[in-house]
């Protein structure tokens, strides 16, 4: 059976996330070698918190990378075939390119390190913010951060992250965010909440960190996956490494166009997807985007074994 994987970003971690997988000792394996990386304990971290700590970009983009592989080579040690295609949400898109032997995870950790301190220099810490808004089409988000940036002096708000019909991610200044948030509720939306994030992501205040990052790509080798990515920023895969990182540079501040990506696998006829990770939220915005799609969240043991089981 044609198959995917798909990997979650920030918004997914919480403090013992990693806990139901004691059963594949790759999973701890997979945490020291991306400790040994940054010199940093990230097991107790992702086991102790606090959540506050957690929820810090430069602490989280390396943690949920991690997660995402460890859990990736969990479901790989059982000897499936591999995906016949990955794909990433935000962050998560660098634990594809893993996953698609395109980028080393020793190369992975260090950038997303350097991703999320890039981002968080960018824009300094309650400058920006980030709010989901539920409940209006996507062309409506648009027109609402239209009108609050032409009244608001300068400041931006921008749509950062098409999760699914009806839900969209705004980003920018945080002032402008909260307007954002305000318009859109008089306009007809349903819910209107400001996320747990340090930095506003996927928006234009990211420019001076996606520069930044493209230096840095250029010192990292990349090699031609072996399973195509589909990637945030233009819904394509690419086989050219150079095309990967002019891809990554775009991806900080270019929306994640999830809908679009989980739509194109459908189309390549892919019916089952598994989320590669803590969590269950992709899962749940693919049933959202197409109902005849199946996702399986790969949440602990019992779950990744089930899954094998039910693909054999």
């Amino acid at each position: 059976m044609k198959y995917a994987c798909v990997f979650p970003g920030q918004g997914s971690q919480s403090p013992g996330m990693m806990n139901g997988y004691a059963g594949f000792a790759v999973v701890r394996a997979t945490f020291d070698e991306a400790s040994e990386v940054l010199g940093e304990d990230l097991w107790t971290l992702v086991n102790e918190g606090p959540a506050d700590r957690l929820d810090l970009t430069v602490n989280t983009q390396p943690l949920m990378l991690t997660a995402d592989v460890a859990v990736y080579r969990a479901w790989e040690s059982l000897g499936k075939a591999p995906p016949s295609f990955v794909a990433g949400h935000s962050l998560g898109e660098y634990a594809a390119l893993v996953a698609a032997a395109a980028l080393t995870f020793a190369d992975a950790v260090s950038l997303v390190h350097f991703r999320a301190e890039m981002m968080q220099q960018a824009v300094p810490e309650g400058a920006g913010g980030m709010a989901a808004i539920l409940g209006l089409d996507d062309e409506s988000v648009r027109r609402v951060c239209r009108q609050v940036v032409e009244s608001s002096h300068g400041e931006l708000v921008e749509p950062a992250n098409f999760n699914s019909p009806g839900q969209v991610v705004i980003s920018g200044h945080r002032n402008a965010v909260v307007r954002g948030m305000e318009l859109a509720l008089s306009a007809g939306a349903r819910r209107a909440l400001m996320l747990p994030v340090s930095v506003p992501s996927h928006c234009s205040l990211m420019s001076r960190a996606a520069e930044r990052m493209r230096q840095k790509l250029e010192q990292v080798t990349f090699m031609s996956p072996r399973i195509p990515v589909l990637h945030n920023a233009d819904v394509r895969w690419h086989a050219d490494p150079a095309e990967i990182k002019g891809i990554l540079v775009r991806q900080l501040c270019e929306p994640v166009r999830w809908t679009e990506t989980v739509h194109a696998l459908a189309a390549a006829g892919i019916h089952q997807v598994l989320e590669c990770g803590p969590g269950k939220v992709l899962s749940g915005l693919i049933k959202r985007i197409e109902p005849n799609m199946r996702g399986s969240a790969l949440t602990d043991d019992v779950a990744i074994r089930r899954t094998a089981e039910a693909l054999a």
